[in-house]
């Protein structure tokens, strides 16, 4: 296995607080939220913000379970080190693989999704020229320093949480009649069909959209072993952060459905634009492209990172070529990140050759994947906390509420959702082909270990054996 201990193995502290924060905002707000919330209002009707509320709830209290562990035993594997702890060397290997999978795709995908957007601009140049040139400069972001990185993803998610922050104060002024020429109505929200107009089961059904959309927010977990007081980080932004996001998604949502009747908001096309045009600003639609161009950059810039990170964790347990432990004298994983900007470029070439089928396959198969890592991160939780409590009790300084009683309550939640997609045509799909990817992997693992050098010895019951590789932090209390 890879050593970390050396110098040309161990990753370096550059992430301040405020990167932490605006890197967990970064990699949360994008074309879900600008885009994807039409085809939420379209299905919920005027009470589309209640999905968004209640999936923010679900994606809060799993980020609290997560900051839990992680404020305990900071590290750069984040959930996937709890998974191993936990439940053993396979829990780690394919919680691990998921998120890698998951975020290589995503990079890919944001790529070409950029390059659709610039080539509308400038239609001279073809899509994967365009796509090819931002994998590239974003990788150069990330080769420079986790300091460089985080700057970048500081001044991305800046501006979008500006933006969100400017369209509610003017949409807030408009809606309650503030604005000039406006008045204080609720007539949108009740005669187009009522409150519900399809049904109360649709509130529920679009938990499994909108819970992809807010996806990202555990990022900060990983990062946060990047910076100078981990445990501190990871606190500060969980608190923080998960309540701003949830109130950007749930006020936003309100907002729009006050300002445009929901029949007439049509999925794919922004409710922020129809929302904006109805205000009366001008020239909002190329602003709000503008907006989620950035939004693009900053999800390829994180998940690059996100996923390259991962490498570099699971080359440190034996679960990835020992090469991705590599770094440069800027503690940068180099060969890590052109491994996952390989997967990305490759992901560019099948899009571009086969729009409707390869590339949507693999898109669909990222779904089912994230909620099976929330998944884990639940069932990690409730195993640890009671471990952890008789073995250290003074280091659950940040703790999940109601344990464990709401613990279980959100991983039936988790559950629950994953059973709707079974029983939903439309979302059949993605779960049968999630679990693909969860059985290829499993397969994979097995082979290892019966022709490969994989032992899983290093796991004793559960817990973490003195002799596997890894940073300090994994096995020891954190020091704030």
């Amino acid at each position: 296995m890879a050593q970390i201990a050396d110098r040309s193995n161990t990753l370096k502290p550059g992430l301040k607080q405020r990167h932490l924060t605006m890197l967990s905002l970064g990699g949360v707000i994008g074309a879900g939220l600008f885009v994807g919330s039409s085809a939420i209002i379209n299905q919920a009707g005027p009470l589309a913000f209640v999905t968004y509320a209640i999936t923010g709830l679900i994606v809060l209290l799993v980020m609290r379970m997560l900051g839990e562990m992680a404020a305990a035993k900071p590290c750069t594997g984040s959930f996937t080190d709890y998974a191993r702890m936990a439940y053993g060397r396979f829990a780690g290997f394919s919680t691990g693989w998921l998120y890698w999978y998951f975020w290589v795709i995503v990079v890919g995908f944001e790529a070409v999704v950029g390059g659709q957007m610039i080539n509308k601009w400038v239609p001279s140049i073809p899509v994967w020229a365009i796509a090819l040139a931002l994998m590239i400069i974003m990788t150069g972001i990330n080769m420079l320093s986790v300091g460089s990185f985080g700057e970048a993803e500081y001044w991305f998610a800046g501006i979008k949480v500006v933006a969100i922050v400017a369209f509610i104060a003017v949409a807030a002024l408009f809606a309650f009649g503030i604005w000039p020429g406006s008045s204080l109505t609720f007539a949108n929200m009740t005669d187009h069909g009522g409150l519900l107009p399809n049904g109360l089961g649709t509130l529920f059904v679009g938990v499994v959209v909108v819970i992809f959309s807010m996806t990202g927010v555990e990022v900060v977990t990983i990062a946060a072993a990047e910076s100078a007081e981990p445990a501190k980080a990871i606190r500060k932004a969980v608190n923080s952060v998960v309540f701003r996001i949830l109130a950007f998604f749930v006020i936003s949502t309100f907002l729009i459905v006050m300002i445009v009747p929901w029949s007439d908001v049509v999925p794919g096309q922004s409710p922020f634009v129809a929302a904006l045009d109805r205000i009366g600003i001008p020239g909002s639609a190329d602003l709000l492209n503008l907006v989620i161009l950035v939004a693009v950059l900053s999800v390829l810039n994180s998940g690059l990172y996100t996923a390259s990170r991962l490498l570099f964790v699971m080359g440190s347990r034996g679960d990835a070529p020992q090469w991705m432990t590599t770094t440069n004298s800027r503690g940068v994983p180099v060969k890590g990140i052109l491994s996952c900007t390989i997967v990305g470029y490759g992901c560019v070439v099948l899009s571009a050759l086969y729009p409707d089928t390869v590339f949507l396959f693999l898109i669909n198969a990222s779904g089912a994947v994230f909620l099976f890592v929330y998944f884990m991160i639940c069932i990690s939780e409730l195993r640890l906390r009671r471990r952890w409590e008789k073995e250290s009790p003074g280091i659950l300084e940040f703790r999940m509420w109601l344990y464990p009683v709401l613990p279980l309550i959100v991983t039936v939640a988790i559950v629950a959702v994953l059973v709707s997609m079974g029983l939903r045509e439309q979302n059949r799909i993605e779960l049968f082909q999630g679990i693909a990817v969860w059985v290829a992997l499993s397969i994979i693992y097995l082979l290892r270990r019966k022709f490969g050098n994989l032992r899983n010895d290093d796991v004793i019951d559960g817990r973490l054996d003195s002799t596997v590789p890894s940073k300090p932090s994994t096995d020891t209390p954190a020091v704030n």
